[in-house]
């Protein structure tokens, strides 16, 4: 038989991950939604953020077109794949830290 103190641990170890999960969206949220970092409304429509452009794709069901290193990589220099694109390349030009890119893919996910 389990303690409570036995039993409120294992919760709260199931529970941290989840909750450092949220937390990586809901910062991912705020850097894509700040106009002087992730900028991503600049250019796109996104659920719930105000102002959008019309410029790239509406970002939606993007968990279901694009596997996470895809996400990342096109975030970080989408020159790569397109040369032509207008999206600016936020990891080659440091315009966001590696950890910054991976909250905006957890983000991301979520849409």
């Amino acid at each position: 038989m389990f303690t409570k103190t036995a039993l409120a641990l294992g919760l709260c170890l199931i529970a941290a991950p989840v909750a450092q999960a949220q937390s990586a969206v809901s910062e991912g949220q705020k850097l894509a939604f700040d106009r002087s970092k992730g900028n991503c409304l600049t250019c796109h429509q996104i659920k719930s953020g105000d102002l959008p452009g019309s410029i790239g794709p509406k970002l939606e069901n993007l968990k279901l077109r694009y596997d996470r290193n895809e996400l990342v990589a096109i975030l970080n220099d989408e020159t790569k794949r397109n040369p032509q694109t207008a999206m600016p390349p936020f990891g080659r030009n440091r315009i966001l830290t590696e950890q910054e890119i991976n909250a905006i893919v957890d983000f991301l996910q979520t849409l």
